[in-house]
């Protein structure tokens, strides 16, 4: 049996995102600005073709591994029988 809690609370959620936060955020976003001034970090390469394979997704490791769905790499097996 599903607790009540798990289903009170992300229907809640749904009404607050579809109904309330239109009329809701005009007033609340000066309020949270005041606390997130801050800019988004920009990354610095040393040459523009690395910035430029970064923006646009074609960035590939420089490691000799296997990429995984998560992005991290394994070390390429090397074993040859």
């Amino acid at each position: 049996m599903v607790c009540i809690p798990c289903i009170v609370i992300p229907v809640l959620l749904w009404v607050y995102k579809r109904f309330l936060e239109p009329f809701l955020y005009p007033f609340i976003s000066p309020i949270i600005n005041t606390f997130w001034t801050k800019k988004a970090v920009q990354e610095t390469g040393t040459s523009d073709e690395k910035v430029s394979e970064k923006c646009n997704g074609t960035y590939k490791p420089e490691s000799n591994g296997e990429a995984t769905a998560n992005g991290s790499t394994i070390a390429a097996d090397k074993k040859t029988d």
